[in-house]
């Protein structure tokens, strides 16, 4: 059999990575909302929220078990029945009296489940897909994933809110909407079971064997410039891994407090609807530009892209339009440009996963990715509270600037993702 899958990628890619955003986003993103509405303080939520980010951070200790062991089908269809189970967990104890503890360690096991599952996901698209093929759906891949990201924090957000309404009763509000993913989640498992290829590079396989562990990671850190590859993966988004943390929290403060005031589900409206719109916009244009030019032509101007937006949070803070008008226009504009300079960001980590061991690398590089959101992340609601949010949205602000110096100094084939005519 050909290590490249026969089924077309349009069929599986989307499905595969849309359940790789949705528990991503459910457990880094919708447990922030989750907790604000519980009545839990920005500086925890800020502290242990990130510290979820942890096992994306040190998933490259055991990415060379996925590639030793099984087949990626086999574990990311495992991981996903769990993370459906610990939903469940989740939706079954938001009401005892120690939630905030309990439902954070079902979160660790959701957040070791579903790193991964990146990495066999990862795998999947890395041996399935020609490398031209894997320039050509990066865009769609960064979408969807955005798409399972946009579905936690619009969808489910909105039907939390719903709930809330309705119900009367915060607490069982968000029980029925955890219990609500873990249905999805089972949903999705069932789908990939039907559409994923039956593929594995078995070269790749054995070489890993033969090597061992010390082989993989020696083979990564000594890659060519590999020092200012890693400082780019993790100060490209030294901003927005600060404002992923508190925009949610910024969005349903009181005005009184700082914020705009707005409900749950107006929150989840703005990036379940007119957000979507614009992520799909910004993630397929951004891979259809870098397939035809190539990385070196887009690099500064997507960096460009995904860091000016955040600006726009300084007049939202400073001004706290009562038009909910203001507050979507500015989430337009920066999924929008999230989506584009992602494109840059995720070609890059493929071309820093090149070589025998594409998915322990490709893991080794997203580890250090998630390190990069983790550990800012963790500061976000301490120095918010410390500066108040016009504040910190200035200082997030000032983050783009050592983003765009290492975008303007990283070293990479400047026509690396560029189709092959």
């Amino acid at each position: 059999m050909s290590s490249f899958s026969r089924k077309s990628p349009w069929l599986w890619v989307p499905s595969l990575y849309l359940t790789e955003g949705i528990p991503y986003i459910v457990i880094i993103a919708v447990s922030v909302i989750m907790y604000k509405k519980l009545g839990v303080s920005n500086s925890d939520i800020g502290l242990y929220t990130s510290l979820l980010y942890l096992p994306w951070v040190i998933k490259p200790i055991w990415s060379p078990v996925v590639d030793l062991f099984g087949t990626k089908r086999k574990w990311f269809l495992s991981m996903q029945l769990i993370l459906s189970l610990v939903f469940f967990g989740v939706g079954l104890t938001t009401a005892g009296n120690q939630f905030f503890f309990i439902t954070l360690a079902f979160f660790w096991m959701g957040a070791f489940a579903s790193a991964t599952n990146d990495i066999a996901s990862d795998g999947m698209y890395l041996i399935a897909l020609k490398p031209e093929q894997q320039s050509f759906f990066v865009g769609l891949r960064g979408t969807f994933f955005r798409i399972g990201m946009i579905t936690g924090q619009g969808l489910i957000v909105m039907i939390a809110g719903y709930l809330e309404t309705s119900l009367g009763d915060t607490t069982k509000a968000w029980s029925y909407t955890m219990t609500t993913v873990a249905l999805l989640m089972l949903l999705l498992t069932l789908i990939n079971s039907l559409t994923t290829p039956n593929v594995e590079e078995e070269t790749t396989r054995t070489h890993t064997n033969d090597a061992g562990f010390g082989k993989v990671f020696s083979t990564f850190f000594t890659k060519k410039n590999i020092g200012i590859s890693l400082a780019f993966v993790l100060i490209y988004r030294l901003g927005e891994s600060q404002l992923v943390k508190m925009a949610s929290p910024f969005l349903l403060e009181d005005r009184q407090t700082g914020g705009l005031g707005l409900s749950t589900s107006e929150v989840g409206f703005l990036y379940g609807t007119i957000g979507v719109i614009a992520l799909l916009l910004g993630g397929i244009l951004g891979g259809i530009a870098i397939s035809r030019q190539g990385l070196g032509k887009w690099m500064i101007p997507m960096a460009l892209s995904l860091n000016l937006p955040n600006l726009l949070y300084i007049g939202l803070a400073h001004f706290q339009p009562e038009n909910i008008l203001f507050a979507g226009t500015v989430v337009v504009i920066e999924q929008f440009g999230y989506g584009f300079g992602f494109a840059a960001y995720m070609i890059f980590l493929i071309y820093l996963a090149e070589g025998l061991f594409k998915t322990s690398h490709y893991a080794l590089a997203t580890g250090f990715m998630a390190m990069g959101m983790m550990l800012p992340g963790m500061a976000s609601g301490y120095i918010q509270e410390w500066l108040g949010y016009t504040g910190f949205f200035i200082w997030v602000g000032v983050a783009m600037i050592p983003a765009l110096v290492i975008a303007a100094s990283v070293k990479y084939p400047r026509e690396f993702g560029k189709k092959i005519e």
